[in-house]
């Protein structure tokens, strides 16, 4: 019975930081880890996915600790593509997930999850989802690498993309619950709002959001085809009227 309490009590001690972050410091870490994820070594072809994204979940510090019993947890935003094409303020969430089994370690990751579809949007959107739970929801994972997980993520709802002590890898969300989380959100906007109403309604509004957006809309801004400019139609040449001549009067 000791024993179990003292894994309880080291998971909580774990977990404690994670989850009692103020809205403002999990979205200005949330930047932090966005710019983390972006600039390394696999950013340019996670940024193709993000380009073309509904919406995006961030979560900067995704704990998983064990000791007998395991848990996971920590807070994340979701950020929704505006009607013309910026990045809309975010709404705020907690992740948790627990767990039996013989294991033992402590690991921190950043996780991005782009979600490419208008289901996969919905589906975060309500007040629970859990990840493996809904099968009309198809779940991809970018890992190190990329480059040959792309084909398979093309028809995906949502990409799950991780980055762990400065390392890029697989993520295992499956049994990971992801919920609104309303009390924070009425602290950060001052109104009592669902995920719906700030990324879908554009309702509330913090100026501490801005910089994530910002940062979104450098590495996520719409993909726009290249295109080159036409050149003038040829002129057909002016041809001068003829020079009429008056015959000379005679005196």
């Amino acid at each position: 019975m000791k024993r179990l309490l003292f894994a309880a009590a080291f998971i909580a001690a774990f977990a404690a930081p994670a989850l009692a972050d103020t809205p403002q410091h999990l979205v200005d870490s949330s930047t932090l880890a966005l710019e983390d994820m972006m600039s390394g070594a696999q950013g340019g072809q996670v940024q193709q996915f993000l380009r073309k994204a509904r919406a995006v979940v961030i979560c900067p510090n995704v704990f998983r600790a064990g000791f007998i019993f395991g848990g996971e947890g920590g807070g994340c935003v979701m950020s929704a593509r505006t009607a013309g094409g910026g990045w809309s303020n975010p709404a705020l969430y907690s992740m948790g997930a627990g767990s039996i089994g013989l294991q033992a370690g402590i690991q921190t990751a950043e996780v991005m999850m782009i979600i490419m579809t208008n289901g996969g949007l919905n589906a975060l959107l309500n007040s629970q989802f859990k990840f493996g739970a809904d099968a009309g929801v198809t779940f991809a994972t970018l890992g190190a690498g990329v480059s040959g997980a792309m084909s398979t993520a093309l028809d995906a709802d949502i990409i799950g993309f991780s980055k762990t002590q400065g390392l890029y890898g697989g993520v295992s969300l499956s049994g990971s619950v992801l919920s609104n989380n309303a009390e924070a959100e009425q602290e950060y906007y001052g109104q009592q709002l669902d995920a719906r109403q700030i990324v879908i309604d554009g309702q509330g509004n913090n100026p501490g959001a801005n910089p994530l957006r910002m940062t979104l809309q450098k590495y996520g801004g719409p993909a726009t085809p290249a295109t080159s400019p036409v050149p003038p139609e040829p002129q057909p040449p002016t041809q001068s009227a003829p020079i009429q001549q008056t015959p000379l009067q005679q005196p």
